[in-house]
């Protein structure tokens, strides 16, 4: 029926978003998800070049960057990716996934993410750890990424930032800017709170 794959997810895609009323949080997820999956690249990608095209304007579309677990996102490759995409991608974090290994736990700040991404992004998920408890670190430095974020964004210079600032910035004193250092040692001072609240607490 359909010439491609792509043409028939974006039709199934856009027939159901229709029948759902066109929501204001509608999310579709590529086959090619990252740049690694791309072939031979997002830029050149006739699928993500099809999505784009063929995909109505208020569907979300997921992205999880260089690759399925990306270690650091850039504003170069996320201003690659919308104007394949049409639309700002919607960011699947999955930088504290352990699902596909569950030896490992991972506990450190957010980080690897440039300063100022928050203008490419349509949207950020957090894909945490398996383990409940675990999380408190990544989604509390999370959060203090996000307020600096939008410190940022109400600088009355921030639309002259380069989107070619390097992930090194985010790591630097400058006012306004965020250090994962310095969130880390936030996160643990309000976990270490939030663990002898609970050991005063009947039962536990």
């Amino acid at each position: 029926v359909f010439p491609s794959l792509a043409q028939a997810q974006a039709s199934v895609a856009n027939e159901v978003y229709q029948e759902l009323g066109q929501p204001s949080v509608f999310l579709f997820c590529p086959t090619e998800y990252c740049s690694s999956l791309c072939s031979p690249n997002p830029r050149q990608s006739c699928y993500l070049q099809t999505i784009g095209q063929e995909l109505l304007p208020g569907i979300g579309v997921i992205w999880t960057g260089p690759k399925v677990v990306s270690q650091e996102l850039s504003a170069v490759l996320l201003e690659e990716v919308e104007g394949v995409l049409r639309r700002r991608p919607v960011i699947w974090d999955n930088l504290y996934a352990n699902d596909y290994d569950c030896r490992r736990v991972f506990l450190g700040p957010y980080m690897g993410r440039a300063p100022g991404l928050m203008s490419r992004l349509h949207g950020l998920l957090l894909n945490p750890n398996c383990e409940l408890q675990a999380n408190f670190i990544p989604i509390h430095t999370l959060g203090t990424w996000f307020q600096s974020e939008q410190r940022s964004c109400a600088l009355p210079d921030h639309a002259g930032m380069e989107p070619e600032a390097t992930l090194g910035d985010s790591q630097g004193p400058q006012e306004g800017s965020y250090s994962p250092q310095e969130a880390l040692e936030l996160a643990l001072h309000d976990w270490v709170a939030e663990i002898n609240q609970q050991t005063l607490e009947p039962g536990r």
